[in-house]
């Protein structure tokens, strides 16, 4: 097998482990404000990591795939910023358990 197919397939798995942990990111998360920060990282490397690996499988659709990595890496981010000023202009509430390695105070 040809290295580039072996790095290839390396790189999917490795962008689809990132995936699937930005999804249970997503579930296990207590509140909106930490969802979107999770959901936002995990899958804007995991979708590089994927095209990338893509584009290594098939080198003739890397142009696209560039173009692709581009746009999400520019509008990603941006969309969860969006997302979170409007929650927090909406005055989502925090996540409001006490945290547990904090100082106590008395």
């Amino acid at each position: 097998m040809h290295i580039l197919h072996i790095s290839g397939a390396i790189t999917l798995l490795a962008g689809s482990i990132f995936l699937v942990l930005g999804a249970l990111g997503v579930v296990r998360m207590p509140d909106p404000f930490n969802r979107i920060q999770a959901g936002t990282k995990a899958t804007t490397l995991g979708t590089i990591l994927v095209m990338s690996g893509l584009g290594m499988l098939h080198p003739s659709w890397l142009p696209k795939l560039f173009i692709l990595i581009f746009f999400i890496v520019i509008t990603n981010p941006i969309s969860s910023h969006v997302l979170a000023r409007v929650m927090h202009n909406l005055q989502v509430p925090l996540w409001s358990k006490k945290d547990q390695l904090s100082e106590e105070e008395e």
